[in-house]
């Protein structure tokens, strides 16, 4: 296991054995805080009486401190500290600056992060933190890194994130002694930073219970940890020796793993209190989460299959003379938006049309969020749905939305709910209120339960029947708007990740726990309700959102809610561009924490566990070209500290509609290839705003996308169509955007059939106030209802031609793609 960080003492038998060998990755760094300098005070009436303390993720779980020097602002602390390091992850070292209080909580003054990669093996360096230039605030720390024998260990790494490898440690307890003592309380374990972090034995006398208790821990195999165990408060006085005697807080005993004898038995207690045998082993388990940038084989594998399909749809529509070669094959998706019922309802609609123009058969993508996951989810249910003409899956949809709503809130329901989510519980799962909406959300869209899971709509893709369904997260983080931190998760039958880390697993183990990259626990798949319920959680709003739409800028309260993180300047300039600059947190106040948590706080949100529990980050992950389209999404992407640090904590998702309402982002991923975009919007309101939101977001982010440019009259009048196209970069994919407009609907029924003067059904208010398909109406009448599929279905049907068009512009762009 690993040293103890607290004293160089602890490793002095490695310091005598460091042979300077350039090839291993292991360093041994001494950190010694020699002194600040004009600390300003902290207190009203005294100078500060500051500490630092000392935090490096990578290397160990545990924080340490130095002593506390009373009442001075120029403090000398004159301490060391050891640590071993692997160089190829990114190790930053946090120090932070403190004025110890008795009687209130310490005060946070600085605290600087530095990246130890500046740092040159085999030389001591003597860096100067500059805290506050204006007031001569300063830190010194002395710092030496040296080469260590190798410890082997393999790692497994896609640039960005870092998969080390495992220990597992087994601790067997002999409690007997214990039991006679104790009549109540647990004997608590606590290794900080592996995967189990505590575990209890209870000691209540039971004569049905064993005195032999072995757990197990599963800890970072080169990590510096200690095993804390804690005894019940009021602990007998006759168990001395290594125990703190105090009879007002737990008894504990911390033992550094490195230390520790294994295979032998300890004896801990002068009385001979209790036995633990310790013993360990590396526990090669194989990664359970795909690190990679690829599309996974299963993809791979149905883009193949689908690709026959495409091929052969092209050559029907587009009158081709020969047939198309596998790399000529355009790459053609659906991108819908969100907007509830709304959404669900006119997304029908335009597949029909769609099918109708032998355009189905085209489209191998169709992404989602809100509610056209809930459209996107009935369909996937019928394993050939787009195979067959979609009025049976119309007629089904329209028979759920006009069907009454308050039964779903009947007492029979409410009982089910209940049920439902007990079970859920008890099967392992965190349980929300997001998933209570979930299962109303199968409510109004299903008679009766509804046993789908995500993983079951693989039979739907076998032979690459239909497209393929692409849904859409954002993993938030506490504290943070959508603005300032967000994360895109997307789902397929097939796993489910991050394509920011180049992270996935299966979509049947989505909701499972997960430890450097191991499966660990395994929970039953979530039925597709719940995640639908998770893809359209509208009730996870916060301040921010509001004030965004209203202003579309958080400038005003950034000064509130944003950490105040400035780089500064530490005499250590990098030196190549993997090294990240030096950076202070300065504390922001009380008031300002306050007013953060209300303008960012949110009623409820959907919980998971985090599958990038663990990971560490590659050393030049900041400059992975991966990583680099998306690390302007969060204020936090060149803190890694504080990412790892999220990743302990679990996801925490919302439907994607809390950032932009599109569901293009997957798309966008380059190993897609996507050529063409059919953007189906079904939002309420002005159809542009999203629009013109997310063609500046792919701009600031360098992804390739075409700008969209709308005439003054387009904004005030939208037709039924745009085509945008980026004619000097054939990466960016053109798009079709079709707003949610009844422009020449309300004249013809039929693309250039006209309406007879009797005619009303092309009157459909689809954006006002007052228009039956709102966000919040659950239910459409079934005139309205029919009236929704035409319009949308119109609107394709009226565009063929432009379809047909971009079709061809699709073609002749992946010809140049493939040259």
């Amino acid at each position: 296991m690993g040293a103890n960080s607290s004293s160089p003492e602890g490793l002095a038998k490695v310091r005598e054995q460091t042979r300077p060998r350039e090839a291993t990755p292991f360093r041994l760094l001494t950190v010694r805080i020699m002194r600040a300098r004009n600390l300003q005070k902290a207190d009203i009436f005294t100078e500060s009486d500051c500490y630092v303390c000392l935090w490096l993720p990578t290397a160990s779980s545990e924080k340490v401190r130095t002593k506390t020097v009373p009442n001075t602002k120029d403090p000398v602390w004159n301490q060391a500290f050891c640590y071993r390091i692997d160089s190829r992850v990114k190790n930053i070292l946090n120090l932070k600056i403190c004025d110890e209080d008795t009687f209130t909580k310490d005060d946070h003054l600085y605290t600087v992060l530095f990246d130890l990669a500046k740092l040159q093996t085999g030389q001591t360096s003597r860096v100067s933190f500059k805290l506050n230039p204006e007031t001569h605030e300063e830190l010194d720390v002395e710092f030496t890194l040296q080469c260590i024998p190798d410890h082997p260990e393999n790692i497994i790494t896609n640039g960005v994130l870092v998969a080390r490898e495992l220990s597992c440690l087994e601790v067997m307890v002999d409690i007997k002694k214990l039991k006679q003592l104790y009549t109540k309380g647990d004997l608590t374990f606590t290794i900080q930073g592996s995967y189990e972090e505590t575990q209890k034995i209870p000691l209540a006398p039971d004569s049905s219970l064993s005195n032999i208790h072995v757990i197990q821990f599963h800890c970072i195999k080169n990590h510096q940890s200690n095993l804390e165990i804690t005894l019940p408060k009021k602990v007998q006085l006759s168990i001395l020796g290594l125990f703190k005697d105090d009879s007002e807080s737990n008894t504990s005993v911390v033992l550094p793993l490195n230390e520790l004898p294994i295979e032998e038995t300890i004896t801990l207690g002068e009385d001979r209190t209790f036995d633990l045998h310790v013993k360990t082993k590396d526990w090669p388990k194989d990664l359970d989460v795909r690190l990679g940038y690829d599309l996974c084989a299963e993809e791979q594998n149905f883009l193949n299959k689908r690709r026959k399909y495409v091929a052969a749809a092209l050559e029907k529509v587009l009158q081709l003379q020969e047939g198309l070669q596998d790399d000529e094959v355009p790459v053609v998706a659906i991108m819908t938006t969100g907007g509830g019922t709304r959404s669900f309802t006119a997304m029908y609609g335009s597949l029909l049309g769609l099918q109708e123009l032998n355009l189905l058969d085209c489209i191998t993508y169709i992404t989602g969020l809100s509610g056209t996951t809930w459209a996107m989810g009935n369909l996937y249910e019928d394993a050939d749905w787009s195979q067959k003409y979609m009025e049976e899956a119309i007629n089904k949809a329209q028979k759920q939305v006009s069907k009454s709503k308050f039964n779903s809130l009947c007492m029979d329901k409410l009982k089910y709910y209940y049920n439902e989510l007990k079970q859920r519980t008890e099967e392992g799962h965190n349980t929300s209120f997001i998933d209570l909406w979930g299962l109303v959300v199968e409510s109004m869209f299903h008679d009766e339960k509804d046993n789908h899971t995500l993983s079951d709509q693989r039979a739907a893709l076998s032979k690459g029947q239909n497209p393929l369904p692409i849904y859409l997260a954002i993993n938030l983080k506490d504290n943070y708007s959508a603005q300032d931190y967000k994360e895109w998760l997307e789902f397929t039958p097939y796993e489910m990740g991050s394509f920011k880390y180049g992270a996935y697993i299966g979509s049947e183990d989505f909701g499972s726990e997960y430890f450097m990259g191991r499966l660990m626990k395994t929970l039953p798949e979530s039925r597709i309700c719940f995640l639908e319920g998770m893809w359209s959680s509208i009730f996870s709003l916060d301040f921010m959102f509001f004030w965004n739409l209203a202003n579309n800028s958080e400038d005003f309260w950034h000064r509130w809610t944003r950490d105040k993180i400035e780089e500064i300047d530490d005499s250590v300039p990098p030196s190549r561009p993997h090294e990240l600059e030096t950076h202070i947190v300065t504390s922001q106040g009380q008031l300002s924490s306050s007013l953060r948590d209300v303008l960012t706080g949110r009623p409820t949100i959907a919980e998971y566990p985090n599958f990038l529990r663990g990971f560490q980050f590659h050393n030049e992950y900041y400059e992975n070209e991966h990583f680099s389209t998306w690390k302007k999404d969060t204020v936090l992407d060149n803190l890694p500290n504080q990412l790892m640090e999220t990743a302990e904590h679990p996801l925490s998702l919302v439907e994607a509609g809390f950032f932009i309402n599109t569901s293009y982002p997957p798309l966008l991923r380059p190993q897609r290839k996507v050529d063409l975009i059919l953007h189906l919007n079904y939002s309420g309101g002005p159809q542009i705003f999203n629009l013109d939101r997310f063609s500046p977001y792919t701009s600031k982010l360098g992804i390739p996308f075409p700008k969209t440019e709308f005439s003054e009259e387009d904004r005030k009048h939208q037709k039924e169509c745009y085509v945008f196209e980026d004619t000097d970069n054939v990466a960016a994919p053109v798009v079709l955007f079709f707003p949610l407009t009844n422009d020449t609907f309300r004249k013809y029924k039929e693309p250039g059939v006209e309406r007879s003067p009797t005619d009303t059904e092309g009157d459909v208010d689809v954006c006002s106030w007052l228009s039956p398909y709102t966000t919040k109406e659950v239910t459409f009448s079934e005139e309205n209802f029919h009236k929704m599929i035409k319009l949308t279905r119109y609107n394709i049907l009226n565009n063929e031609n432009k379809i047909v068009e971009a079709l061809r512009v699709a073609m002749k762009r992946r010809k140049q793609k493939e040259l």
